[in-house]
């Protein structure tokens, strides 16, 4: 027993060692540094909620080297930030798929401070289901809780297995309760737009709506394979909707291919879709099916 859990013990120190060799620190706040992911050649992820300001940003890399980064972009929605810098040797880290994480699993937080270097929590994945969307607006698919104790400092860091495989970035600040792990599929739709853009466009309509049950009549006499839809209650002047022709009393049933049933399935269809998309809707108006070409409008930003 004592040799298994030696072996155990050097396992997941040799799993730290590994991971540890993709994980910076990051200055980007007052007093208290976070971490960050090699991403790509001189581009890393990091926790949005661990950069507080713009001008200068500083990174350790393993190898002690200290590098000025620059901010490219930071979406609070899924707590991701990207920087770049010049991460010299240091190879990418490879996030990997996340369909066979299941409740139970081992994870380790790894991050690192400029003084200690790699530190290190351990716990299980205690939840793994669908999309999550956070308190900030923004999806995370899937949604992955972790029950370990994460230093301030690993906030941005690696959540890795048993073997040292990368799952996700820990995020601290999407859930005031919970640790989260954003994954592979999160990143992949996130970090590119903060590569290209700065910054996450989120589709938006210009609509105040509520949810309504569609009368079994109509439901029959139109054939509609749905209980509810949504029913517009106000339309934005000049919004996308407005300009698309979408009246006041429509209720929009599909967006595209997706049903749409209440304001979260409507929500899930925007986040699908690129701003500036041409979206084909199907519309109950006057108790006939339309249908309308609308064309998505990008939410918003706040202070924008």
């Amino acid at each position: 027993m004592a040799s298994e859990l030696q072996n155990l013990s050097n396992d997941l120190a040799a799993a730290v060692e590994r991971a540890s060799a993709g994980i910076v620190a990051v200055h980007a706040r007052p007093r208290i540094n976070s971490s960050g992911i090699v991403w790509r050649k001189n581009l890393i992820l990091t926790s949005s909620e661990g950069v507080r300001f713009e001008e200068g940003i500083k990174v350790v890399l393993a190898d002690g080297k200290i590098a000025e980064a620059r901010l490219r972009g930071s979406d609070p929605g899924t707590d991701l930030a990207l920087l770049e810098a010049d991460t010299g040797a240091a190879a990418p880290m490879e996030f990997h798929d996340e369909a066979n994480l299941k409740a139970g699993h081992l994870v380790l937080a790894v991050g690192r401070t400029a003084s200690t270097g790699p530190i290190a929590s351990f716990g299980v994945i205690s939840g793994v289901s669908g999309a999550w969307k956070s308190w900030r607006n923004g999806k995370l698919d899937p949604f992955v809780r972790l029950d370990v104790s994460v230093y301030p400092t690993s906030s941005g860091g690696a959540a890795v297995d048993a073997s040292g495989t990368l799952i996700g970035l820990v995020s601290t600040g999407l859930s005031r309760t919970s640790v989260l792990a954003v994954t592979k599929r999160t990143v992949e739709r996130v970090a590119q737009k903060l590569l290209e853009h700065g910054y996450v466009g989120r589709g938006f309509l210009g609509i105040a709506l509520q949810p309504v049950a569609l009368p079994g009549d109509l439901k029959e006499k139109l054939k509609l394979d749905q209980e509810t839809a949504v029913m517009l209650l106000g339309v934005e002047p000049n919004g996308p909707a407005a300009s698309a022709g979408l009246l006041m009393g429509d209720i929009l049933l599909h967006a595209g291919n997706s049903v749409i049933t209440d304001a979260d399935t409507l929500a899930n269809a925007l986040d699908a879709a690129n701003v500036g998309q041409t979206v084909g809707f199907k519309v109950l108006r006057a108790g006939a099916v339309q249908d309308i070409q609308v064309r998505i409008g990008e939410r918003p930003r706040k202070g924008k």
